[in-house]
């Protein structure tokens, strides 16, 4: 059932949301995008919220919505005021537990940052491991490396297939007829998974799948493009990914374990200087009438899974 009052916040913030659209005041020289009671929201306080790869793929769009939610938290936000909401019992228990795990949270990322400079990986390391672990590293489908020429017109597609025919150099025929070419030449040195081969054109992936190496794709249309694809080479599934794949994951992998490591002997450092002060005390769940008494065993455990 629609409650009346989520009726009537929709309403306020869709007569706000009309008014700010239509009237754009400026305060200090700062466009004002929004104003809920006597909290505001600018133009320059909206963009640093929004991701910049959001922002700039399409930047209207994306302080359209981020005013629009803005708008919905701060209504929400003045009725919660209203009704004395934060003093309830219910939800001071949970601001404290959510304010408990934001300072853990802080101190974990403050002490891993002081560990940074040991926490290095080289690509050595990242090689050693690679070979140490190689069964565990297979590829779970095909793969394939294969050239993606898009043109903007038949004819000009036409000639680079031709080109490529005749033994002309990948590079000089992207240059000369692909749109997008520096794009289309850096994905035609990797290898991708068959599933996603080809883009979001079927036709060229049913193509990837029964051409053969060296083999020219047919020349399609999509919208006003023209593409056609080139097989290079394929991996199959179960095959031992190249080193080269893996290498900046795998040393990912291995900062993230080092920075692991780096924090639990820093907390067991710290338990072990609580113990000693006699400032941990932790007791049997099994049997709760023993004397006071550190168990040990879950003390290490605990610092050891952390």
């Amino acid at each position: 059932m629609n409650h009346p009052f989520f009726h009537i916040i929709s309403l306020f913030a869709g007569g706000l949301l009309l008014f700010t659209a239509c009237n754009t005041p400026q305060r200090n020289g700062t466009d004002i995008l929004a104003e809920v009671g006597m909290e505001s929201l600018t133009l320059s306080e909206a963009r640093q919220q929004i991701p910049p790869a959001i922002l700039q793929s399409d930047s209207v769009s994306a302080i359209e919505q981020y005013r629009d939610k803005w708008v919905r938290q701060r209504v929400i936000l003045q009725e919660a005021d209203r009704l004395n909401f934060s003093s309830r019992p219910e939800v001071q228990k949970r601001l404290e537990r959510l304010e408990e795990e934001l300072i853990v949270q802080s101190v974990q990322d403050f002490i891993i940052g002081e560990f940074e400079d040991e926490v290095e990986v080289t690509d050595q390391e990242a090689r050693n491991y690679y070979q140490q672990h190689k069964d565990e590293f297979t590829l779970e489908e095909q793969y394939v490396r294969y050239r993606h020429l898009v043109a903007s017109s038949a004819s000009d597609a036409e000639n680079a297939r031709q080109g490529l025919l005749q033994g002309q150099e990948w590079e000089d025929v992207a240059n000369r007829y692909s749109l997008y070419p520096d794009l289309k030449i850096r994905e035609s040195q990797k290898y991708w998974p068959l599933s996603l081969a080809g883009g979001d054109i079927e036709s060229l992936n049913r193509y990837l799948r029964v051409i053969g190496p060296s083999e020219i794709s047919p020349i399609l249309q999509a919208g006003n493009e023209y593409h056609f694809v080139q097989l290079l080479d394929e991996r199959p599934a179960g095959d031992h990914p190249d080193l080269d794949w893996l290498l900046e994951q795998i040393k990912g992998w291995l900062v993230m374990e080092k920075r692991k490591r780096a924090f639990n002997t820093y907390v067991k450092n710290l338990y072990l200087q609580g113990q000693a002060n006699n400032e941990i005390k932790i007791y049997s769940v099994t049997n709760s009438d023993s004397t006071v008494q550190t168990d040990t065993a879950s003390l290490n455990q605990s610092t050891n899974e952390e």
